[in-house]
């Protein structure tokens, strides 16, 4: 296969960084990742920039919020009573609760004051745009070997 296309199964590295520079996650000073292009490891929005592109590609996009981890939406924030949790919380702290489904959920302590914590389920890089870095390093296609 000489570019991705759906359902290929690709070698690369990446690295997400914030349009401050920071990197959020990268493979590229570790082991390369391999994913499959429409399997949901990856948002579509980040995807869309793999199709097309043949091994030893190397470039970086800018990914808007809309395409990578959505919006932050205020409707995420929920607050409780402080007596639901234990006694060690402060805010920026990540906690694990469960959602209607018996789903775990993570969420983020922002605030905690009067009596009550509010508690932000947003995605950590929601409302945020991406720098999205790939160098691809082998193309298997759904076909391939199987």
């Amino acid at each position: 296969m000489d570019v991705i296309q759906e359902n290929a199964t690709v070698t690369l590295h990446f690295a997400l960084r914030l349009a401050s520079g920071e990197t959020v996650d990268s493979t590229f000073d570790k082991a390369p990742a391999t994913l499959t292009i429409g399997d949901g490891n990856l948002p579509e929005g980040f995807e869309q920039h793999l199709l097309g592109l043949a091994v030893g590609d190397h470039r970086t996009v800018r990914v808007e919020p809309e395409h990578a981890f959505g919006q932050h939406n205020p409707q995420n924030r929920q607050t409780f009573k402080r007596e639901q949790f234990g006694a060690e919380i402060e805010p920026g702290m990540v906690m694990s609760f469960a959602d209607a489904g018996n789903n775990e959920l993570p969420g983020v302590i922002d605030s905690i004051e009067d009596g009550f914590v509010t508690v932000d389920f947003n995605h950590p890089l929601a409302g945020k745009a991406l720098d999205f870095e790939v160098e691809i390093l082998a193309i298997e296609s759904a076909t391939d070997g199987h």
